[in-house]
């Protein structure tokens, strides 16, 4: 099953079925983002608008794509502000939603799908501004090893998403050979058990620009 045709099955129940990573990467990106300053922003990857609402009361403007219609259907009905546009696009063709440059792109639980990195992260280069953020919220690599994989139940049983392993070097040299540094890594675990293992992975880049 294609990823837009699954998020659209999916966004029926996605905003009332138990997901500990949907709950989790909302809080690492409130914490991450509550350190830093930024005008406008580019959220990739929205879903039903889990955290267009927080982006959109810390911020002066949201661009909020999602591949999927249906779960855009969903957060247009949740957040109502003349501060959010919605588009439905697919980010591995031309960022044709990004007319301007943003200070912030958020990249929440999306990159799982996607299997190349670099050209993710020169797009992001080419969209953002000098000294502009990219935050990323993702399934763990350690969660990814040991089986977990996007899945929601459905009547017709268990569907399990297409995902891609990506190890955190994988996501900082991709980053790095675009014009990004480090800022942050953050590991967030269920119930704050350090004892297990841990479920989302938080980075923070900072554009610097090509050398």
């Amino acid at each position: 099953m294609k990823i837009n045709e699954a998020y659209n099955i999916w966004a029926e129940q996605y905003d009332s079925n138990d997901n500990k990573t949907r709950d989790l990467e909302g809080l690492a990106l409130r914490e991450v983002l509550a350190k830093i300053n930024f005008e406008n922003c580019l959220e990739v990857g929205c879903g039903t608008g889990k955290n267009t609402k927080w982006l959109v009361e810390n911020c002066k403007e949201v661009i909020a794509i999602d591949f999927s219609e249906k779960m855009l259907q969903k957060a247009k009905e949740k957040v109502k502000s003349e501060k959010v546009t919605f588009h439905q696009a697919d980010i591995l063709q031309n960022w044709t939603f990004a007319k301007k440059q943003f200070d912030l792109i958020v990249f929440s639980l999306v990159l799982e799908h996607i299997e190349n990195l670099e050209g993710i992260f020169k797009k992001a280069a080419n969209t953002i501004t000098n000294g502009g953020y990219v935050y990323i919220g993702e399934l763990h690599p350690l969660k990814q090893y040991s089986g977990s994989k996007a899945r929601f139940e459905t009547e017709n049983g268990l569907q399990v998403l297409t995902c891609n392993d990506h190890h955190v070097s994988d996501f900082t040299n991709a980053a790095k050979n675009a014009g990004f540094e480090v800022i942050a890594i953050n590991e967030y675990f269920d119930e704050g058990d350090r004892k297990q293992l841990p479920r989302i992975l938080s980075l923070l880049f900072e554009y610097i620009g090509s050398s």
